[in-house]
């Protein structure tokens, strides 16, 4: 008898030797292969790319780690050894490769151990430009990443050079920190990279209306990066000179996005480069100077160096905050274009313009009926399905050889009627940005009889609480999505948040629809931009599960992917290391807090929360010796509203000093449009309280933030209390207090405020 372990032996055995027709390769069983074999070591060391002493994670001393080169039919031979004290992985980002080598730790791969080494082996089944990271919590952020070329057998294109050239953001703060300062909603990067849209500045430029349609939707402004970075870096450097190309050389220079969460604009100098390959797959030649390069994708481009100067290639970061430049040549600098510094404020009065569609969609149905079921598929959302498997469909296109072309029927989709329905270019703002410029050399629509199945994944998000989720669900709280063989299934992802969001689909290739038909070209990562929908179609010809996925670091890391998956038996190899380790991934617990230390009182918050559970702590104490704490465990029924329960002590009589009254609480909290955080509560006395409060930048460094507090006691005081305030009897009881905050670091604040129980002051404000 076979075992499922044998069978799949026998089947990674027929991944390496079997006839295969997928995108720009294919190869015949009985050829000879070229075992190729590389040891990629990763270890902690200390590095200075930023002016900064950091530790960080190199892979054979370097960031980025070595180029990996390797010619179409080759066999890779790969060992990874860790030599840190954590766990790691290595994911190689567009390659086509058997479910078990794809990299992701404990979904299609082991992690590797502290001390261990793991060994990938696996054919080169297509040619490119791609690269290789960390799949393993932040390390890519740290300096784990490189890049794989694959040489074509026969050359396609005319050069005699050519540069690998790795972009790369680079922060002085270890990543862990990055995320808490994210998760507690620190205006500091914003301030720090001047991308702020304070109040006075959003009044001066007429935007109030645009700003008050922000605020309901309960959003500062049009978010477009999210972290500071001390230095953009080209192949682990701010700026990096090749002097070797000399006059009349055409260069292919390999680019590609290896960064954590920035995206850039390319422009070069001199003549206008040529456009020749997109993600590794090779498109109609097309001179392209300015181009976006979301994160993970990758360009090739081939450069002429002329007969004096020397070429600058200049990556400048989406929202301004900096660039990296690469110089090709000798002699005096032919500057690439300065692509404008985005206007926020100006983005925002725009997109006031439109409806905006924040948050996730609103769907009830009954899962007993079958429609509803199939449209909860659909939508990727939580419902087990019935889901047969077809023969394998080897008509998949080889794009390296017209020959395959002219053997199969291919028909053209009828995208024209698709595009009506889901437009490329979207609002004006970004009417330069889209795919369109990208032209495939030869079809890639699939034959009509193949069945369709659609597929609708909303890109959702909650920046107050820096969660990210599809169609309203973070991949800790979501079911796999299942795909079958045979069909062709088109996916419309639509982009219902402010920031851009690259998405990758490991494992395969798909169809990026745009204007050009059945000529759509081919990519493993798509960029969907704020507010806008993109089609992409995909022939589903492999088994396993494969991850889905925002390649923005801090976007995976809090929610935003999916599992796709053939429901084939999982790989014997994979038993001990379960699936549900990368599935909490996105749900830790993060802890933060902040002091307050003035003149006339100190107050304290401290907060523990993961997705949907959250402890509170928060103390106040008047140098008049007046003071109040509470501690509350509050759970989230969704991003904006939950339910809490704990325990208050506090002091609210002036008059009685010494005395101080404990009761049990409840209530609900619910952060309102316009960005009021509502507290309504009843305590063990029956005593019903409702508050407010609100936090508001009014100039780039500064916060004006306020609270008022009203309770009602709908029964008599105690004896004591009536006697020690002279027999008044209190029906309700009043507080409020407004402040300023002017940020001078990422932790340390001046604040001023005033409080009805303890008076006014300044003093000091701690985040930690």
């Amino acid at each position: 008898m076979i075992s499922i372990k044998n069978i799949f032996l026998i089947g990674n055995f027929f991944c390496l030797f079997s006839i295969t027709l997928t995108p720009q390769f294919s190869y015949a069983q009985n050829e000879s292969r070229s075992i190729k074999e590389y040891t990629l070591t990763i270890k902690n060391e200390m590095v200075n790319l930023a002016g900064k002493d950091m530790p960080a994670m190199t892979i054979n001393g370097g960031i980025p780690g070595p180029t990996l080169r390797f010619t179409e039919g080759d066999s890779a031979v790969i060992h990874v050894i860790n030599e840190m004290d954590v766990e790691t992985s290595i994911h190689w980002h567009g390659i086509l490769i058997p479910n078990f080598y794809d990299g992701v730790p404990y979904l299609t791969t082991p992690p590797i151990k502290a001390g261990e080494t793991f060994t990938y082996k696996f054919p080169i089944r297509q040619n490119g430009t791609y690269w290789y990271h960390s799949h393993t919590a932040l390390q890519e952020q740290s300096g784990v990443y490189g890049s794989f070329v694959i040489e074509p057998k026969e050359k396609t294109h005319q050069y005699n050079k050519e540069l690998v050239l790795v972009l790369s953001d680079w922060t002085n703060q270890e990543p862990k920190y990055v995320l808490k300062n994210l998760k507690r909603g620190n205006e500091w990067y914003n301030i720090k990279k001047q991308t702020i849209a304070p109040l006075n500045r959003v009044i001066k430029q007429g935007a109030l209306g645009a700003q008050l349609k922000f605020w309901r939707q309960r959003m500062e402004s049009a978010d477009i990066a999210d972290v500071y970075y001390n230095a953009f870096l080209s192949n682990g450097l701010k700026s990096h000179e090749y002097p070797e190309f000399i006059p009349g050389d055409k260069i292919r220079v390999r680019i590609i996005n290896a960064s954590a969460s920035s995206q850039y604009w390319l422009t070069f100098g001199g003549n206008d480069p040529i456009l020749i390959s997109a993600d590794g797959m090779d498109v109609v030649p097309v001179k392209h100077n300015k181009t976006f390069i979301a994160i993970a994708e990758t360009y090739d481009f081939i450069v002429d160096i002329p007969a004096s100067g020397k070429i600058e290639i200049r990556a400048m970061a989406q929202d301004g905050s900096g660039t990296t430049s690469t110089f090709l040549g000798t002699g005096k600098i032919l500057a690439a274009a300065v692509v404008p510094k985005p206007d926020k404020i100006g983005m925002m009065k725009k997109m006031g313009e439109m409806k905006m569609r924040m948050g996730a969609p609103s769907i009830k149905l009954n899962p007993a009926n079958e429609n509803a079921k199939k449209i909860m598929h659909n939508w990727g959302m939580k419902m087990k399905t019935d889901m047969g498997h077809a023969d394998m469909d080897k008509k998949m296109m080889d794009t390296t050889s017209m020959k395959h072309m002219g053997d199969m029927d291919m028909k053209m989709d009828d995208t024209t009627k698709m595009k009506k329905k889901m437009p490329m270019k979207g609002m004006n703002m970004f009417a330069e940005y889209n795919y369109d410029y990208l032209k495939s050399p030869v079809k890639t629509s699939y034959t009509s009889e193949k069945p369709v199945e659609e597929m609708i994944l909303n890109l959702t998000g909650n920046m107050s609480r820096y969660i990210w989720s599809i169609n309203g669900v973070p991949l800790s709280e979501s079911d796999k999505i299942k795909i079958e063989q045979g069909k062709v299934v088109r996916i419309t992802i639509n982009n219902l948040t402010m920031m851009h969001h690259p998405m990758h689909f490991h494992g395969h290739f798909f169809r990026v629809i745009n204007n050009n038909g059945a000529y759509s070209p081919l990519k493993h990562t798509v960029n969907i931009p704020p507010m806008q929908k993109i089609t992409i179609e995909l022939n589903p010809d492999e088994y396993g599960d494969w991850f889905f996925h925002c390649h923005v670091l801090y976007h995976l890391s809090t929610g935003m992917a999916r599992v796709f998956s053939y429901d084939t038996p999982r790989d014997p190899r994979m038993n001990g290391y379960p699936l549900r380790k990368l599935m909490k991934e996105g749900n830790k617990l993060y802890f933060w807090g902040m002091t307050d230390v003035a003149s006339h009182m100190t107050g304290t918050n401290l907060v523990v929360s993961n997705l949907r559970n959250q402890l509170t702590f928060e103390g106040e104490y008047g140098w008049n010796k007046n003071f109040e704490t509470e501690l509350t465990y509050e759970r989230y029924l969704y991003d904006y509203f939950r339910v809490f329960a704990g325990v208050n002590i506090e002091n609210k009589y002036p008059k009685n000093i010494e005395s101080a009254s404990t009761t049990a609480i409840a209530g609900i909290r619910f952060f309102t449009p316009y960005m009021f955080n509502l507290d309504v509560r009843i305590d063990s006395k029956l005593r019903p309280q409702i508050s407010l409060s609100r936090y508001l930048m009014i100039f780039p460094r500064t916060m004006l933030y306020g609270k008022y507090e009203y309770q009602v006691d709908v029964g008599l005081l105690n004896k004591e209390d009536i006697n020690t305030n002279a027999g008044k009897n209190y029906s309700s009881q009043t507080t409020w207090s407004v402040g300023l905050k002017y940020f001078v670091s990422r932790n340390i604040s001046l604040m001023a405020s005033y409080d009805n129980r303890f008076g006014g002051g300044g003093g000091l404000s701690i985040r930690y």
